[in-house]
């Protein structure tokens, strides 16, 4: 009986570790299905592109794992199982259920309303496919001009603002920050990022949390009515519950616990990658939310998965980040090193270098989901009759 490989979700986490586990394991010994809502590789850290209306072009994930012999279900997710190792799901073809031996568990997240009156009703956010395409439908129904109010001063929100004002000159873009703008980057960084606000014409209400949106106005928590006939939401990210409701080890923001080799704390035939897993960098923290975590997190569980199946010694990638890679548009970005504590250095690249970098990170990440085997090599690797997998055939 092959062992069954089951992964949820084909994300930057989810599609790049099918792919690697596609092209080391022998499908003599292997059946991987991947999971996934949508029909196409949604390169969410261009969304915000998508949204104000530039021309992208997604991937069908049918062409991205043609011939790599991984499985294909578009369905979502609504039930999982780790008892009784199963997944229930949901598509076009109906309502099914997916018998696993190791589950690949890579959802990611959504937009985190915090529970903010009228975020849910009113706000827009860059988070996932249908939400871009609502706001890219908004913003094209305002014409001529508009006021737009970004909520949150993170990555997400900064490269919003910048290329919604970049993009569209007739709107007037502002942000709402909780704190400072820029206050975790170095003071150099801090001063191009402001320049680039200025440039591009951003209001900036700095100190200012919102505490309600309605559909015209964001309410800020001083009572201050700021106008918007368009408010983006990106004010942080949250989890599925599904992952908690499942009886899996979770923290309180529904992430999963793994260990260090992203393997579940609860259940030893489940890993997690990508945002949903509550992983510890090397640093100590847990590591953020973000594409970068992503990969880190999918080549140390894949590297798991492929070492425990074949048993040999599971070993430890990598889960340091270097830096911060921040858009400012299409012809401006900040990128900004970091030390082991994830501090910024007082170093810098900035400008159209650092743009014309992005932009390469950006398209390799592209390449690497339309090759997501990398060759396929003529030797795979054979399963061993290791004691992990012979106790998942016997419960099977």
């Amino acid at each position: 009986m092959k062992h069954r490989i089951v992964v949820l979700g084909a994300g930057y986490a989810g599609a790049f570790a099918a792919g690697n586990l596609a092209r080391r394991l022998s499908p003599a010994d292997t059946e991987i299905t991947v999971v996934n809502a949508v029909p196409d590789f949604v390169e969410r850290m261009r969304l915000h592109q998508f949204a104000i209306g530039q021309d992208l072009t997604f991937r069908k994930l049918a062409d991205v794992f043609a011939g790599t012999g991984v499985r294909l279900r578009l369905a979502r997710v609504t039930g999982v199982d780790p008892e009784h190792r199963t997944v229930t799901v949901t598509g076009e073809e109906g309502d099914g259920e997916l018998a696993y031996d190791t589950l690949l568990y890579a959802l990611g997240s959504s937009v985190a309303h915090h529970g903010v009156p009228g975020v849910a009703e009113y706000a827009f956010d860059v988070t996932g496919w249908s939400s871009a395409l609502r706001l890219r439908e908004r913003l094209a129904d305002l014409g001529g001009g508009g006021t737009v109010l970004v909520v949150g001063e993170g990555l997400t929100g900064v490269e919003t603002a910048t290329e919604f004002a970049e993009s569209r000159p007739d709107l007037s873009v502002a942000l709402a920050a909780r704190g400072e703008l820029g206050a975790w980057l170095s003071p150099k960084a801090r001063r191009h990022l402001r320049q680039a606000f200025d440039r591009l014409g951003i209001t900036v209400h700095e100190h200012t949390g919102i505490e309600a949106v309605e559909p015209a106005r964001a309410i800020a928590a001083d009572g201050t009515s700021i106008p918007a006939d368009v408010t983006v939401w990106s004010a942080g990210f949250a989890v599925h519950p599904l992952a908690a409701a499942s009886g899996l080890e979770v923290t309180e923001t529904g992430q999963i616990v793994v260990d260090r080799t992203m393997r579940s704390v609860s259940h030893p035939d489940v890993y997690a990658a990508g945002d949903c897993a509550y992983a510890i960098g090397e640093n100590g923290r847990p590591l953020p939310m973000s594409c970068a975590s992503a990969g880190f997190t999918n080549m140390q569980a894949t590297a798991a998965i492929i070492a425990r199946l074949v048993g040999s010694e599971v070993p430890t990638t990598g889960l340091k980040y270097h830096g911060n890679h921040i858009s400012l548009g299409r012809r401006d970005a900040i990128f900004q090193m970091v030390d082991g504590t994830a501090r910024s250095k007082s170093w810098y690249l900035g400008g159209r270098t650092a743009a014309r970098l992005k932009s390469g990170v950006l398209k390799a990440a592209g390449w690497g989901i339309a090759h997501p085997t990398f060759g396929m090599p003529k030797r795979k690797r054979r399963l061993a009759d290791v004691p992990e997998r012979a106790g998942a055939r016997a419960a099977a």
